[in-house]
């Protein structure tokens, strides 16, 4: 485990594994890298892992204030910075997806590939609708019914079946794991204030969109119009509700492989610094 003190004096919390390309790993609102755990198991024999808690969330340093998709790619520009990596991959799920396409956008010279997964260009009204509704638990100090919304939303029946001590268990820890909440609730604005739709068609980078058939957190249309207004994008989509990489970690990992490792991109074209 290792801290970034970012340039503002935030502590971001980061993990390295596995050797080979560097491949960065973001997760979404929930922030927490550990959400990768499974993913990661199949992919550190042939990557270099940094895997990412937001600042925030997870273990990282959670300051009031605003909170911004653009800062989070910042921290993690500065992550590659202190470990001497000039280029790498990128894979985001969720809010993890727009902070890829805002270091695509924003710093291409350190962008090899892409994948985008279960994520969105801008809010649409659905989208706005539901995480201001999402918002108004936290405000409401609502925490439970807020991480227990976000169950019934990120996972399919099956699951929540399969698992439902661990998730009930999830839902008692809300409290300390949200806290404070009022940084929760500011994790939550910058997803509807975010909207780089019209700076899509920038993108160079190989791209792949993966978007699930289930998902009612982040709908495929999302990944339906990533993938259109991207010029290099690819769609694949997969069986699942909103958090697939957890529940298909295989199936994910083998799709981020094959990608990574097309021609004519492979590993030994990421030089470090």
């Amino acid at each position: 485990m290792v801290t970034l003190n970012a340039s503002d004096g935030c502590r971001v919390h980061y993990e390295t594994e596995g050797e080979g390309a560097p491949l960065v790993l973001i997760p979404g609102l929930g922030g927490d890298g550990r959400f990768w755990a499974a993913a990661a198991a199949h992919l550190r024999d042939r990557f270099r892992l940094i895997i990412v808690d937001h600042r925030g969330a997870g273990r990282s340093d959670r300051p009031i204030g605003p909170y911004s998709i653009g800062r989070i790619a910042r921290d993690i520009i500065e992550i590659l910075d202190a470990e001497g990596i000039g280029r790498a991959h990128f894979v985001g799920h969720s809010t993890g997806g727009t902070v890829v396409q805002t270091l695509a956008l924003d710093a291409p010279d350190r962008v090899e590939r892409i994948v985008i997964s279960g994520s969105w260009a801008a809010p649409d009204a659905r989208f706005r609708l539901l995480f201001l509704a999402r918002l108004a638990l936290l405000e409401r100090n609502q925490p439970e019914i807020y991480q227990a919304f976000t169950h019934v939303l990120g996972y399919s029946g099956e699951w929540l079946s399969a698992h439902e001590a661990e998730l009930a268990a999830a839902v008692e820890g809300a409290p300390v794991a949200l806290a404070p909440l009022e940084v929760t609730a500011a994790r939550i604005r910058m997803l509807l204030d975010f909207d780089r739709s019209a700076e899509l068609a920038r993108i160079a980078a190989p791209t792949l969109v993966i978007g699930a058939r289930e998902d009612e957190m982040v709908p495929l249309s999302h990944s339906e119009q990533i993938t259109g207004l991207i010029p290099s994008a690819r769609l694949e989509v997969v069986s699942g509700a909103h958090f697939f990489p957890r529940t298909e970690p295989a199936d994910y990992a083998v799709r981020i492989r094959d990608f990574l490792f097309a021609d004519p991109c492979t590993p030994s074209s990421l030089a470090r610094t």
